[in-house]
């Protein structure tokens, strides 16, 4: 009997199936179960790190405010002020602060203050064991999105994508963070104002799985290590910015040539900012999108507040989700955190 190209090519995974390991316990043994962080509270302490890109003290100032309003106190990492080039220090200190910020038991959330580049260098000296043993919510995105996706891969830990410690904290942006990470709420996502930031259905239709994704150029970079999760029937969720059209189509070839867009079971792309077509002749975005999506007959669409904006939806990683691709909605099936 014949077998399916899309059932075939999702069951060998192709090369990144064979690179992905199983997280394990520190006694060795599979760990099979997905972790939720504590919810936050007022009152409760926040964590600054800087596990990429370089930061200054008015960063730091400015941040401090935004968060405070919360009514969050925050602590500062080690080496928060570190330069090491163009990193916030060498890759052994950033690393550590991470570790650290994991196992300190007065800390509740960890917020990096910016993107940029470095945390793929950090990877390997990460303990994934002592962090699954400390579940805390961890939110980012751009290049956090390398630790997003590493913690729920080798941790089986519920991670957030969303504003880092120097976003424009406004009222959409706050408004997501306070449901899903202080109520624990299971919310629906949806565009503010669809009419002003429009919606395109690149394919109709409903999808359910696991909340996986980030930047795209990040997550591209990441194809053939042992730091991804399972794209089996999961919802796959990227943005980009400052890449010309073609830079977007082969980030997308590569996954399709992975096997990873072969093995989802729904598609969305948030924000192309800042996004050209580059030389002309060229495609566009919609374009590159509907000839790598429209063969894999699933639901998707185009636009959603995720990426290099000031309004930003907090997407946990991990969670079963379902979407709509045709009103461009993320409905949680399930709260990401612990409200215990």
């Amino acid at each position: 009997m014949l077998i399916k190209r899309r059932q075939f090519l999702a069951s060998c995974g192709l090369a990144t199936l064979a690179t992905q390991i199983s997280p394990l316990t520190a006694k060795g043994e599979l760990v099979n179960t997905i972790r939720k962080p504590s919810h936050l509270q007022v009152g409760d302490t926040v964590g600054f790190i800087s596990p990429a890109g370089i930061v200054d003290a008015k960063d730091i100032e400015a941040a401090q405010q935004s968060i405070s309003q919360l009514g969050l106190k925050v602590k500062l990492g080690k080496h928060i002020l570190d330069r090491y080039g163009y990193l916030a220090g060498k890759d052994g200190d950033r690393a550590e602060d991470v570790n650290l910020m994991f196992s300190d038991r007065t800390i509740k959330a960890i917020i990096p203050m910016r993107g940029g580049w470095g945390c793929n260098r950090i990877l390997p000296l990460l303990n994934y064991s002592l962090i699954r043993s400390h579940p805390k919510i961890i939110i980012g995105y751009s290049d956090i999105t390398t630790l997003l996706l590493a913690i729920n891969a080798r941790s089986q830990m519920i991670t957030f994508h969303g504003p880092v410690a120097t976003s424009t904290w406004n009222q959409f942006t706050v408004d997501y963070f306070k449901r899903i990470l202080f109520n624990g709420e299971a919310v629906t996502m949806q565009n503010l104002n669809p009419s002003e930031v429009r919606v395109e259905t690149i394919a109709p239709g409903k999808a359910r799985g696991k909340l996986v994704g980030g930047n795209l150029s990040v997550l591209s970079a990441m194809v053939g290590s042992p730091y991804l999760p399972s794209w089996n029937k999961s919802i796959l969720f990227v943005e980009e910015v400052g890449e010309d059209v073609y830079r977007v189509d082969r980030m997308l070839t590569q996954l399709k040539t992975a096997g990873i867009l072969n093995q989802i079971s729904g598609f969305i792309f948030g924000q192309c900012t800042n996004c050209k077509l580059g030389d002309e002749p060229s495609f566009t975005l919609i374009q590159v999108l509907q000839q790598h999506i429209l063969p894999l007959g699933i639901p998707a669409w185009h636009g959603s507040m995720i990426g290099h904006i000031k309004d930003k939806f907090t997407l946990p990683i991990g969670v079963e989700v379902e979407i709509n691709a045709e009103l461009g909605t993320i409905r949680m099936l399930e709260a990401a955190v612990s409200l215990v």
